[in-house]
């Protein structure tokens, strides 16, 4: 079919406004990523945009030698992967339950559950409540208060609420249990929606560390979000103790920001690509009820 002239111009007009998109959103990443090959007075000096000047690695080699940003780096990934684990199993498990209009009180319980996303109990309740059941300086204190998107169980729940009752019913009469049928049919179909959790919850867990900041007073415990977090603030600069002089002190002040900031979010990137043709299904399965 031979496209008109209207529409040929649309697509044009699309694919421009598709690429500033693309520019306005990788600029500040890659300039990010430019900043941290970049010397002192190129970056003082406003000259880095995308590309590096004055490439140097100084910076990346004091930061990759110190002992304390990969203690955060560990503390991070224990956090993120019993986090997530820990989100994924209760998230699923409400989502389930609440799915089912059988369920005695579910309008209720779903009303409940939006009621949390709007209300809570405010920063300092939640710091006295995590104080008391003594999970100051624990990793309960890290995984537990987030465990559960109200927002992440409202697609799921929708995602549930749109496959065929006639398997569970199928699966009924041939004898499987409630949880047989969970774990035997729902879920090996639910792969989309599932990764699609795993990366809101692993993203989130990742970046989390405001919950460290409150409930965390051992830096030995700190993750790489509040390791970075203390050196823009210049609360704690572990990397600066490891430095061999003035220059690399003033070196390390340029462009250290933009280092952390790259090796933090990398294993994150590197991560996306695998799970990224689950991810477009999922949410457009679990957002739109079939």
């Amino acid at each position: 079919m031979k496209e008109s002239i209207s529409y040929k111009i649309f697509k044009v007009i699309n694919v421009l406004i598709l690429l500033l998109i693309v520019y306005v959103t990788l600029f500040p990443f890659l300039n990010v990523v430019a900043q941290s090959f970049s010397g002192r007075a190129e970056i003082e000096a406003g000259q880095v945009n995308l590309i590096p000047k004055g490439f140097n690695l100084t910076t990346y080699k004091l930061v990759l030698h110190d002992k304390t940003f990969w203690t955060s780096y560990r503390n991070t990934i224990v956090y993120t992967v019993i986090a997530t684990l820990i989100s994924i199993v209760m998230t699923t498990i409400f989502a389930y339950v609440l799915s089912k209009k059988r369920l005695i009180g579910q309008k209720f319980f779903t009303s409940f559950a939006i009621f949390t996303m709007f209300f809570n109990g405010g920063l300092i309740p939640n710091y006295i409540l995590i104080k008391d059941l003594g999970w100051t300086n624990t990793i309960w204190a890290m995984v537990i208060p987030g465990a559960i998107s109200i927002f992440n169980m409202l697609i799921m729940k929708s995602f549930f609420e749109g496959m065929p009752e006639s398997l569970e019913e199928a699966a009924a009469i041939d004898g499987s249990s409630t949880y047989g049928t969970l774990f035997r049919i729902v879920l090996p179909l639910s792969k989309p929606i599932l990764a699609t959790m795993v990366l809101f919850y692993a993203v989130g867990n990742w970046n989390s560390w405001f919950g460290a900041f409150l409930y965390l007073d051992k830096s030995d415990m700190f993750p790489v979000t509040l390791y970075l977090r203390n050196l823009i603030a210049g609360a704690t600069s572990s990397a600066n103790a490891g430095a061999t002089g003035a220059d690399d002190l003033t070196q390390i002040g340029a462009n250290i920001k933009a280092v952390t900031m790259v090796l933090t979010v990398l294993p994150i990137i590197m991560v996306y690509p695998f799970i990224q043709k689950y991810f477009v299904s999922g949410i457009m399965l679990g957002s739109v009820k079939q």
